[in-house]
């Protein structure tokens, strides 16, 4: 059968033709053409960390024209002082770091900065200022234009050697230590800017794409923001090999088959995702984390936004081993452990739900009734040091799934999915927070040894966490809570110490839901495609396809889900989580 699943989900927002721009040409005459009142006038370009600044720079060069070009970075710090502002977070771990306090203006040489103010004084004609920062060089600018980028795609371009951290050009650098630096300083620092900026900018440049930048009237973004947040939709899935990656998406999720594996998705972490809005046939990319900065109580629902800030607490995605490798066995930190040392306000609790499953799939959970910790940490060290490779079934307890089986891992709970097992994983957010205990001696697709993390690990493993119970506790914890026509609800998980909550629904026929002024996400994991519906007409029927994720925003309300299409008539299943009240 044809695969169905959509990896460009578009957000159709009518009305604002004439509010977006496609091409250099077009938008550098549009943005000279403006009427800013103003005889020598002052356009401040904006940048997320990770634009390509080279192309955008020849663009304002070449067609704009400007009288005088001020470059922000022309402020910052030096390299090394960066460098070492920046050590304290960045920490010389090679995966992990503190979240930083730090704000923009803390990268600025004030006295070159005031320099940079001078020359506001002194100019004539049309002045640019560009760069990450270039807010502080004229905070009050004729024009204010971000450059917005999509982490994704950041991550693409430093893997390539394109882009690199704030404030110091470490291209070339390993991957996994710009990532981190990003991840812990960068996007802290420039999104603290962002939601300072957003407010009262003029337009919002988007050049995820190479040589196909496209721009939109602040007008453009808020409306499309607050439209998004009032009907179901879906952020931009993207996929990545990785050493234990498996076939199963290639298949169904219709991936580019000469690729060697396809171990990730990340199909709703809103942090990472970006949104693709069609704007009368103009395709416009951001981020979806402006969604949960700018629209928090809509998307979230206040209570929701009152426990977690401008968070989206929910994440799901995909972990693909089938005809593939075991997951590496690891843990999660605790609560306090996370707090105390990464800066982080919860952890990153999470469930295994089976899509699909081989006939030898298994689930590692728990610890074996007779496992001695202190034996279990030493074979584990020689194992990391060249020893006899870790015998992991001698201290885990291994379990057998099947598909459609609900496997809860709180933290603290030593885990992983073994191969030819397809896996929708429903978590808390933090995800970047995986402590590593045994990789099967395996290496990277990079060819280095992938970082372990023994020390971290059993400060926080829960050794009470065993074989009788795991069983009691965490294995498929299914309870029914309602029936009507044509559908069943089950109340699948997450277990009593974790915030989220799951229910399953299987259909035939139409059922309905109510977001309670709580959001919720989605997947359909039985059945084609579903349709779903506001009873009050609220928004558009949205349709969905099997293995989709969506996110259904607080302030929809009442809700349906029926069968659609080729899936009229069968059975469909969709697995949904919420944040408990």
């Amino acid at each position: 059968m044809t695969p169905n699943y959509d990896k460009q989900p578009k957000i159709s927002i009518e009305g604002f033709a004439s509010h977006c721009l496609a091409g250099w040409s077009n938008i550098v005459r549009h943005l000279g053409q403006q009427p800013v009142g103003s005889k020598n006038p002052v356009i401040v370009i904006e940048t997320y960390p990770g634009v390509r600044d080279a192309e955008i720079l020849k663009a304002i060069r070449e067609d704009l024209k400007p009288d005088t070009l001020i470059m922000a970075s022309d402020a910052w710090l030096s390299a090394e002082e960066i460098d070492a502002l920046t050590y304290p977070d960045v920490t010389d771990d090679r995966i992990f770091g503190y979240m930083t306090r730090l704000t923009i203006d803390q990268f600025f040489d004030q006295k070159k900065l005031e320099a940079l103010k001078s020359q506001l004084n002194t100019r004539e004609g049309l002045t640019v200022v560009y760069g990450t920062g270039a807010s502080l060089v004229c905070n009050h600018p004729d024009l204010l234009v971000y450059a917005d980028m999509a982490r994704w795609e950041i991550q693409l371009r430093m893997r390539r050697g394109e882009v690199s951290n704030l404030g110091v050009d470490n291209r070339g650098l390993e991957f996994t230590r710009m990532y981190k630096r990003a991840y812990f300083v960068d996007w802290r620092v420039a999104d603290r800017l962002k939601k300072l900026l957003m407010p009262r900018m003029d337009f919002l440049l988007d050049t995820n794409e190479a040589e196909s930048p496209r721009l939109i009237s602040a007008e453009a973004f808020r409306t499309a923001l607050e439209q998004t947040a009032r009907r179901p939709f879906r952020v931009v899935p993207f996929f990545d090999p990785g050493p234990w990656g498996g076939q199963w998406m290639k298949e169904v999720c219709n991936l580019d088959r000469s690729q060697v594996n396809f171990a990730w998705c990340f199909d709703c972490v809103p942090e990472e995702n970006s949104l693709l809005f069609d704007f009368d046939g103009i395709t416009v990319e951001m981020p979806s984390i402006n969604l949960v900065f700018f629209q928090p109580e809509k998307l979230l629902g206040e209570n929701v936004h009152a426990r977690f800030g401008a968070e989206f607490p929910i994440r799901f995605d995909f972990l693909d081993t089938m005809d593939g490798g075991n997951l590496s066995l690891q843990v999660h930190p605790t609560n306090e452990y996370i707090r105390e040392h990464f800066g982080m306000y919860y952890t990153q609790d999470e469930s295994y739900y089976m899509l699909d499953t081989g006939e030898d799939a298994c689930v590692y959970l728990g610890l074996n009734e007779d496992a001695d910790p202190e034996q279990m940490i030493r074979e584990l060290e020689e194992a990391q040091q060249g020893g006899a490779p870790f015998d992991a079934d001698k201290h885990t307890a291994r379990w057998p799934v099947k598909k459609h089986d609900h496997v809860l891992i709180p933290a603290g709970t030593i885990h992983c999915s073994g191969k030819n097992s397809m896996v929708l994983e429903i978590s808390a957010t933090p995800y970047i927070f995986t402590f590593k205990l045994w990789d099967w001696g395996r290496l990277g697709l990079d060819g280095l040894p992938r970082a372990i993390n023994i020390g971290h690990g059993e400060k926080n493993i829960n050794w009470n966490r065993r074989e009788q119970w795991v069983r009691k506790h965490l294995l498929n914890r299914t309870e029914k809570i309602g029936e009507g026509d044509g559908w069943t609800a089950e109340r699948t998980g997450l277990y009593e110490s974790e915030f989220i909550e799951t229910h399953r629904h299987w259909f035939t026929r139409t059922v309905t839901h109510h977001t309670q002024g709580n959001l919720n996400v989605l997947n359909l994991v039985e059945g084609r495609e579903a349709v779903v519906e506001s009873p009050a007409g609220a928004f558009e029927p949205f349709v969905v396809h099997y293995a989709e994720t969506f996110i259904i925003p607080a302030s929809v309300g009442e809700y349906t889900i029926r069968p659609w299409g080729e899936a009229t008539g069968t059975q469909c299943a969709t697995i949904k989580a919420f944040v408990r009240p």
